[in-house]
């Protein structure tokens, strides 16, 4: 798994075993939420000053994004789409 697979894999993994959307974690961070996709989809390249911001928003150590997945452990699925109704 090269590097760009390896940050989307775990950037995805962190931010919804925390709950978090796209959109929340690319406010938090000040990127764009359209970067933050682009980092999922292996099609963004980020820096390192994006990737401590990151970390800090999901309370997490940069190199968390490099951790190596264990064999045969699956792909992290996405947050349910949609917006939450109001009550």
């Amino acid at each position: 798994m090269n590097g760009r697979a390896l940050l989307a894999w775990n950037l995805r993994r962190l931010r919804t075993s925390r709950g978090v959307s796209q959109e929340r974690l690319a406010a938090d961070a000040g990127v764009d939420r359209r970067y933050m996709s682009d980092l999922e989809r292996e099609q963004g390249n980020a820096t390192i000053d994006v990737l401590d911001r990151l970390a800090t928003v999901l309370g997490v150590a940069i190199a968390d994004f490099f951790q190596v997945p264990a064999d045969g452990e699956e792909r992290p699925k996405p947050l349910s789409g949609g917006r939450r109704r109001k009550r």
